[in-house]
């Protein structure tokens, strides 16, 4: 009914702001000017494009995130002969907010895939616990980044470890129970 749609449309714009919010951390990494890491996060940046093209794929989610996080309860239409004059469209924003979720989860695995080149490239320096906890996870599986490659294996390897919870259980082996 109407408050499924209202909830669906409210997780809809959240999931799509954090999406946002995490490509903006992809650009920030990959600007040498922002933040003092080699441009793309790649060595040779004239030669490599290094995270260019996956951020550019993180962007195309978050703008596709924008269209799909139009309030489907906005679009109410009597049926039934006028007897249900509201109807939520609750399942047209449950879909959305699925497609929403598999795109964050690309995001959100490009932002993981950068933040590790980044701290590979700020050794000696180590983060804290629970970032070392998921770089290690994650550099379990993949490599770091020396000259381009299709990295398509790689976001589908981030994006398994955020979905089965890998990543997650490790850093809450090492700092505890995250709550909400």
């Amino acid at each position: 009914g109407q408050p499924v749609g209202i909830a669906a449309d409210v997780m809809k714009i959240g999931m799509s702001e954090i999406c946002s919010l995490s490509e903006r951390h992809v650009n920030r990494l990959l600007n040498p000017t922002l933040s003092g890491l080699p441009a793309f996060l790649v060595g040779d940046a004239g030669m490599n494009s290094g995270m260019m093209v996956a951020q550019y794929t993180a962007a195309a989610m978050v703008s596709e995130n924008k269209v799909l996080s139009h309030p489907a309860s906005v679009d109410s239409i009597s049926v039934s002969a006028d007897q249900e004059d509201h109807v939520s469209m609750g399942p047209i924003a449950i879909r959305h907010l699925k497609e929403i979720n598999r795109n964050a989860i690309g995001v959100l695995s490009i932002e993981m895939l950068s933040a590790s080149q980044a701290l590979d490239f700020l050794k000696p320096l180590k983060p804290g616990r629970g970032v070392q906890s998921a770089y290690d996870v994650i550099r379990d599986r993949i490599d770091f980044m020396e000259e381009d490659r299709p990295l398509h294996p790689d976001i589908r390897a981030v994006s398994e470890l955020i979905s089965s919870g890998t990543i997650l259980k490790a850093v809450e082996d090492e700092m505890g129970e995250m709550t909400i």
